[in-house]
């Protein structure tokens, strides 16, 4: 298959970046808003600035990137395709119990796990420029989102953990579906401008072992949903989960604060 078809397994960042599917009492279409709508002046000014940050993530903070990874690897289109953690309607389902923090977490929160374990790197200051830029674009996507409802796709699907993932089945479906895009090792094709065409999905460059891509079925519900790219539905849910086994499974840096992840006990099967 060819690199278009075959895209980027962006799961980076994510995920650590991606919840899956919330069940609120009331879900609405996801409806992006017209660029057209962005206001004139500061708030207009902070809206696109947000946008540029987690579109172009590891080049704009490079002080709180530690990997190669930009947030739209695993948020698709800047935060707008459904099943691929979206953005819109975010701005009104925060605060949210997080059962990984075993808390009630504010939006903030959110986007600096994701800096801190998707792109291994660390948290932006909540009054800063950056992080209020943030807050702006997601602010702006949720533009006629009722407080306290789910878009249709926010997160990803569900994919059934009883399946029984085959990582030997899972390293041939990655060398026939996914290394012309991201390699043979793992480490993705890199830009000669800086960065990467299509992400890596281990090593070092890659999101760290706290990430929520790095459990094996959030990462297979991402790839049935979104993968190959342009293409996304046409695996089985077992291909899905058999590649995401293999290369969740390679090397990749570690997160030590994970230790206190699911503190009430409720840990998953395939959390690392």
């Amino acid at each position: 298959m060819n690199r278009t078809k075959l895209g980027v397994l962006a799961f980076v960042a994510m995920a650590a970046c991606a919840p899956f599917v919330s069940h609120a009492e009331k879900t609405v279409p996801l409806v992006v808003p017209d660029e057209a709508s962005i206001p004139t002046g500061p708030v207009g000014d902070a809206v696109r600035r947000g946008k540029q940050l987690l579109t172009d993530t590891h080049k704009q903070l490079p002080k709180n990137v530690g990997n190669g990874l930009n947030c739209t690897n695993c948020h698709l289109n800047g935060g707008t395709t459904a099943y691929a953690s979206p953005w819109v309607g975010l701005s009104g389902a925060f605060p949210e119990y997080r059962s990984r923090s075993g808390k009630l977490i504010s939006l903030q929160e959110r986007v600096n796990d994701c800096f801190q374990r998707s792109m291994n790197g660390k948290p932006l200051a909540f009054d800063s420029a950056e992080m209020n830029a943030i807050m702006a674009y997601m602010k702006w996507l949720s533009s006629g989102v009722p407080v306290g409802t789910n878009v249709t796709g926010r997160g990803f699907e569900k994919i059934d953990t009883a399946l029984v993932p085959n990582r030997e089945h899972g390293k041939a479906v990655y060398a026939a579906q996914c290394a012309s895009c991201h390699g043979a090792d793992g480490q993705g094709m890199k830009n000669p401008q800086g960065g990467y065409v299509f992400p890596p999905v281990w090593g070092k460059d890659s999101f760290n072992i706290g990430a929520g891509m790095a459990r094996m079925y959030t990462a297979a519900a991402f790839v049935k949903h979104n993968m190959p790219l342009g293409q996304g539905g046409t695996l089985s849910a077992q291909d899905a989960l058999d590649v995401s086994a293999y290369f969740t499974a390679q090397p990749r840096p570690d997160y030590a604060a994970r230790a206190n992840d699911w503190p009430k006990g409720d840990k998953p099967k395939d959390a690392r």
